[in-house]
């Protein structure tokens, strides 16, 4: 064989080697630029999804807030309601409250 013949031979077959090396490189930095742009949109999701349980905890912090309240103007209307209520014995010391009628076996 003639040696021009080996040293074309060789440098096709370098050029092929080349290109199939360039040609898995660049698919490997397709892929990780896939992965970083889904990473990335997961990210997004992430944030999103974290200040959207932000918005939720602080309204139910709120709720909890307007629930207590409501409940001790609640038990400040049934203090008062025992208090005026001439048929409801206060027992001062345990800040218990006994219907008499019931006591009195009257129902």
């Amino acid at each position: 064989m003639d040696t021009w013949l080996i040293i074309v031979i060789v440098v096709v077959a370098a050029l092929v080697v080349a290109l199939l090396l360039w040609g898995v490189v660049r698919g490997r930095e397709r892929r990780l630029e896939q992965r970083r742009e889904e990473a990335s949109a997961h990210r997004e999701q992430s944030e999103l999804r974290a200040r959207q349980a932000e918005e939720r905890e602080v309204a139910a912090r709120e709720e909890l807030d307007r629930a207590e309240h409501e409940r001790a103007v609640a038990r400040g209307h049934a203090a008062r309601a025992d208090e005026i209520d001439p048929d409801v014995d206060i027992d001062r010391t345990k800040g218990e409250t006994r219907d008499t009628a019931e006591s009195e076996g009257r129902f």
